[in-house]
Order: C-alpha cells, then structure tokens, then sequence
C-alpha cells in the first residue's frame, strides 16, 4: 500500500526565461489566435469529474490565465490530470471533450493496478517517468519531514535525472505535435504532472504566483482522494502510519520550489533547461507556445 500511496503520487524569482524564438508561420498563427475555439472566443471550463477528481485544464478557468504579449492562456487546449478512469456520467463527458491523445506518465506497476479507460478517438502515449526506486525511498520514511523530503528530492530529479529528462522531452515534443487536444497525468495528477504543467505555464509566461497557485489547487481538487486514502492507512496500518504518509497525499510549495531551486542552480532559467537539459529545439517550443496562447 505505502508504493501505491505516494505513486499516487516557488516562488520563482529570479526563473525569468528568454522567450523561445518562434518560427514565422507559427508567430503567425500565435498572433491570429487560432488553434482557440476561435478568433477572440475562450473555450468552457474543464468539466469537474467525481471519477478523475483532478482533472483540470492547464490554462486554468475563466478567461485563462494570464501569458506572455499580452494574451491568455488558450483554454481547451492541454488538460492535466490522475489517473483517466471514467465512471457514470464522467465517461460521456469525458468523451465530449474530443481528445486527440492520452499521455500516461506511470510506472508499469501503477498502469497494471489502474489501467486507463482511454475515449473513443483518443491516441493512448505511454510515457513512464518516476524519480528513483519508490520502494526504497518510501522504506526510508521513518517522520514526516521524511516524507516531505522525498518529495523535494523527486521534484529535484526532474531536474538533474537522464530519464526523467528524456521523459519530459518526448512528452512535451509530443504535446507539441499532438493534432486536438491532449491529456497528461500520473496517478494523483501532482508531481510528475504538476511539473509538465509547471513547464508549459512557465512556456506561456504565467507568473510565478499563477505557477505556483496552480501547482497547490492539487489539494483542493484532490481533498476528498486525500481524506479517503489517508483514512485507509489508518484504519489498516494505524494512525502513526497515516501522519508519516499523509505529505504524500497532497503537494506543498517547498516540493515545487525544491526542484525550482535545483533548476535555477544548474540552468538559471526555465528556458535554457527546457533547451540545454531536455535538448528541446525553438521550434517545439514555438509549437507549444502557439498553441497555450490565445
């Protein structure tokens, strides 16, 4: 239960980033808006599904949030989430959304015990990124400031490890490519996929407090997953179980901020990690910022 616990499982000052050169057939269609519902239009809100808790669209709600020239992050277009397991009404509004691919970041051991319900027409991408051997990093949980390392330390690999790296490059080279609108997630949709959106926000140039403020609705979306699960290992492993896990069933700043504080010693900016450490090349990137602003 404990693996299975966590695979369910900043500020940024000082991360400003060069703006990726876009190409100019891309620039163009950047400043036309299209690639939105429509010239000037704002798509509707990601729907809220009981059965995938923290599904949410990484433009966020409403207008979207705020980017880079001036515009907003274009909505309906890259949504993040848990695990796709759609049940009653969910499964039909799932597949109202359209979804031309499905991005599953887990590990085999977290597929087999959860497998995706993928919708009709959608692509399914399996994409494995996890930082090290959870087995061992949760034996070595004995307190919760344990538990809360961990998680830095995970956010921190995101950063310095190879697979992890090659990881994230093939996800956002495919969300680059992808032809309609995509999903990405993990188990809880908090780490591996609170730092993809981390990365597309900082491409679109959220703020750092829109960045950050989005990386900890985690535990609004996920509060009733969270209150559930947490009662399970209590009532099957005991209370003092339940405190040492309890970090990992949620996000907290300093897990963001430590693989942030990591970034900015090793690349400075968000940019040049994007460029020099997942190898990404402008025009990916001009894809991607293209398509998340409208």
């Amino acid at each position: 239960m404990t693996s299975g616990v966590l695979l369910a499982g900043f500020s940024g000052a000082g991360l400003a980033q060069a703006d990726p050169v876009v190409p100019p057939a891309l620039a163009e269609q950047l400043n036309s808006g299209l690639g939105s519902v429509g010239a000037g239009k704002t798509a509707p809100d990601a729907p809220r599904m009981a059965s995938i808790p923290n599904f949410r669209d990484v433009a966020g709600t409403g207008a979207g949030y705020a980017g880079a020239h001036g515009k907003n992050l274009n909505k309906g277009v890259f949504y993040r989430a848990d695990a796709i397991v759609p049940k009653g009404d969910d499964v039909a509004t799932l597949a109202g959304l359209k979804l031309a691919a499905v991005y599953d970041l887990r590990s085999d051991q977290e597929v087999h015990d959860k497998a995706d319900i993928v919708p009709a027409g959608a692509e399914y991408v399996r994409i494995p990124i996890l930082s090290g051997n959870i087995n061992d990093m949760v034996g070595k949980i004995k307190s919760p400031d344990d538990a809360r390392r961990m998680m830095q330390e995970m956010n921190q690999a995101f950063v310095t490890g190879a697979a992890e790296k090659a990881g994230f490059a093939q996800l956002l080279t495919g969300l680059a490519n992808t032809k309609g609108p995509a999903v990405y997630h993990c188990t809880a949709g908090k780490d591996r996929t609170g730092w993809t959106s981390m990365l597309l926000q900082s491409i679109a140039g959220a703020s750092n407090e829109t960045i950050m403020s989005d990386y900890l609705l985690t535990n609004e979306y996920n509060k009733e997953w969270a209150a559930k699960t947490r009662a399970y290992i209590a009532s099957t492993q005991g209370e003092q179980v339940a405190l040492l896990f309890e970090p990992l069933l949620g996000v907290e700043a300093s897990y963001l901020q430590a693989g942030l504080d990591k970034l900015k010693a090793d690349y400075g900016t968000v940019d040049k990690y994007l460029t020099d450490g997942l190898g990404l090349d402008q025009a990916t990137l001009g894809k991607l910022k293209a398509k998340l602003l409208r």
